[in-house]
């Protein structure tokens, strides 16, 4: 390829078709496996589905936010990988399911995953399989196709003035019985939540934040789930210009 060609390609398809660098050889090590789910691996042998597969890899759509706004569904995993290759995953829970059958038990996996860049894009999902690892790879498959981008703010009396790392305000979520409310702080507070809700928080980019919950708050999925909810209703809320001058309100990445 052409240097023309190569900078009118995604960040992704970038990496993918970059030439590889030989490795080293040390004496008395072997050399490194690569890893058979590797994402941008996966991109070599992509083949574009849908229209927007297509306009990606073309080099029409070079960010996710273009994506966004081309008001397309985006049904390809690649296309998520292509334009933010370096999203980062976390299993949230793995649960075994039984089932009693006519020839004996059925055991599958149900596994809960979450993935972000910690820079205002995160994503959760749910799969099950007959295995661990198949069903890790499915969920964290479905959570990049739930991305959402995260709006972050300076949203508490005590924040200075410039963008912020917090909420712009106080919002709400709800999975089953456990609720989760989440309230703009001060830069340096923390995530002020529980272990489950900073896993989230932490891969959205979203760094200091006051929370109240309510609900079985034990049960891991439910809060996870409560906590992607109260981000997501961030993007339901209508917001003034000029509230969002004032609050330093951004969506997505901090784009230079």
């Amino acid at each position: 390829m052409t240097e023309e060609e190569v900078q009118q390609m995604a960040p992704g398809l970038m990496q993918a078709y970059a030439p590889e660098e030989p490795e080293e050889k040390v004496e008395g090590r072997r050399p490194k496996r690569r890893n058979q789910d590797d994402p941008i691996l996966a991109l070599r042998k992509w083949v574009p589905r849908t229209r927007l597969g297509h306009a990606v890899m073309a080099g029409e759509i070079l960010t996710y936010e273009q994506a966004l706004a081309t008001g397309l569904p985006i049904r390809e995993v690649e296309i998520v990988d292509a334009l933010i290759p370096n999203l980062e995953d976390d299993v949230i829970k793995v649960n075994m399911v039984q089932r009693m059958t006519d020839s004996g038990r059925r055991v599958r996996f149900n596994v809960m995953a979450c993935v972000g860049n910690r820079d205002g894009y995160v994503g959760l999902g749910m799969a099950k399989a007959k295995e661990v690892a198949t069903a890790i790879r499915k969920a964290i498959t479905a959570a990049k196709l739930n991305l959402i981008a995260v709006q972050r703010g300076n949203g508490s009396w005590e924040s200075s003035s410039g963008p912020g790392t917090s909420i712009p305000f106080k919002t709400h979520g709800r999975s089953a019985s456990t609720r989760v409310t989440l309230m703009p702080a001060a830069k340096g507070k923390g995530l002020v939540i529980g272990q489950t809700g900073k896993r989230v928080l932490d891969l959205a980019g979203v760094t200091d934040v006051l929370s109240r919950t309510k609900g079985q708050t034990r049960t891991t999925i439910n809060y996870a789930a409560a906590t992607f909810n109260a981000l997501h209703n961030l993007n339901t809320t209508r917001v003034p210009e000029e509230l969002r001058e004032r609050l330093f309100i951004h969506k997505g990445r901090m784009l230079e």
